[in-house]
């Protein structure tokens, strides 16, 4: 029978202060983590620190170009939103509400070395506040001056806002193939691309079918419904509403090129689109939230004749 020694008890607990075993090899590798993590922390590196930057642009507050004259002009910062519908066409699986065009996150950039960069994805987010990731800029395809504004049926191309990256990206689209398409709905994709060529070429067009080529021409009007046709696909911008995508801000829907046709051939409330642009009220925001006229005009008021 195998007898105990008066020091065994105190000698059967081991740890890395009696340093038996491979306490050196432990002690450099707690040694160098602390390193690495001082290291990255004055660099701005650590994860956290990365979410708190990436907030601080993304989710940044942006103004938006107040029109005065109600119209969509070159170079205005605005919010392109597809409006939500009362009708009873919408289905129970689609999601409600108004929905914005927003830009994606690249999902390694995160937790790369390199600052964090937009991908190539493109949804739509519930969100009608303006931010650095759902704010864009009318941009000329033509050579139009700043401050001219928007004509249906003339080219333009939708860039983001310096809040998302120093350098500009660009709304576009392109024909579907057996590797490129939308991911959910296997539609036509929609991606942002740093090259403005004419896959990222678009054209405003008259709500009203029977209307359409008599406003040709004509200056395209901010906070109406629109649609938003690709040049080279001719092909509507849409949001299906009843795919949904996951990010790192949540639940989105995706975004694609589809022409969504009624049984008379007149598109749906899936391609409709209006450019938002800010309140030139005191109160700010946008124009969504400026305060509705009352529908009975002046008649409450006794003293206006």
């Amino acid at each position: 029978m195998a007898t105990r020694d008066a020091a065994g008890p105190a000698m059967a607990a081991y740890g890395r202060g009696v340093m038996v075993g491979n306490w050196l090899e432990d002690q450099h590798e707690q040694e160098e983590l602390l390193r690495d993590f001082v290291s990255k922390r004055e660099k701005g590196q650590l994860l956290i620190q990365r979410l708190a930057k990436l907030e601080e642009n993304v989710l940044k507050k942006v103004q938006l170009s107040v029109s005065i004259d109600g119209l969509v002009h070159f170079g205005d910062t605005v919010m392109v939103m597809n409006p939500d519908t009362k009708s009873l066409e919408v289905k129970q699986d689609e999601a409600r509400g108004d929905l914005t065009l927003a830009a994606d996150m690249e999902e390694i950039s995160l937790y790369s070395d390199d600052p964090p960069q937009i991908s190539r994805g493109l949804s739509a987010v519930k969100s009608v506040d303006p931010v650095g990731r759902n704010s864009f800029c009318i941009v000329s395809a033509d050579g139009s001056a700043v401050g001219e504004p928007l004509r249906f049926g003339q080219n333009f191309l939708l860039g983001t806002t310096g809040g998302i990256s120093d350098k500009m990206f660009y709304l576009g689209s392109d024909h579907k193939t057996f590797i490129a398409y939308a991911k959910k709905s296997r539609l036509q994709q929609v991606f942002l691309t740093g090259e403005d060529s004419y896959l990222t070429c678009w054209r405003a067009a008259f709500l009203d079918p029977q209307l359409r080529l008599e406003y040709e021409g004509f200056p395209v009007p901010a906070n109406t419904k629109i649609l938003i046709t690709h040049c080279y696909t001719n092909r509507n911008l849409a949001i299906p509403r009843n795919f949904c995508l996951w990010s790192y801000f949540g639940k989105e829907c995706e975004v694609v090129c589809h022409n969504y046709l009624d049984s008379h051939k007149v598109e749906e409330y899936k391609n409709y689109w209006e450019i938002i642009t800010g309140n030139p009220g005191d109160e700010g925001g946008t124009m969504i939230d400026r305060p509705k006229p009352h529908p009975e005009g002046y008649k409450k008021n006794e003293s206006l004749p």
